[in-house]
């Protein structure tokens, strides 16, 4: 019997780079339809609010590219709230996504994320043991 549903983890970004932004994603993938949902975390090492973000409706979608050798893209979307930097008061829902180009079978591979006016091109995507 082939496998419905399965979880993944894995993180996206220059884990090895002081400062740099790193997205860790958890989540479900439906085999037969390639929908992906989940929860993810942006983790930054500066001054908060920024250095921690929680993204709770991550959302997507897995195609298969027809080339050799074949390659997964997945695209997700999703949103967070952010607090307006004082003096200012309240907050806005600020959209979020990602993009992953991943081996056959493999969550490795590169990708790139924007959250806000923050882009973060072309870096690692490696699979995390649970």
């Amino acid at each position: 019997m082939a496998i419905e549903l399965y979880l993944v983890k894995f993180d996206v970004g220059n884990e090895g780079m002081p400062g740099a932004p790193i997205l860790h994603v958890s989540a479900a993938v439906d085999a037969p339809t390639g929908y992906i949902t989940g929860q993810a975390e942006i983790t930054q090492a500066i001054a908060p609010p920024e250095g921690d973000i929680r993204i709770s409706d991550l959302h997507g979608r897995i195609r298969t590219l027809s080339i050799e050798p074949p390659l997964r893209i997945v695209t997700l979307t999703g949103s967070y709230v952010c607090q307006f930097p004082p003096p200012a008061i309240g907050q806005a829902t600020t959209p979020f996504s990602v993009t992953l180009i991943l081996a056959e079978g493999e969550w490795e591979g590169r990708g790139s994320f924007r959250y806000g006016s923050t882009e973060v091109d072309d870096v690692p995507v490696v699979p995390v043991n649970a």
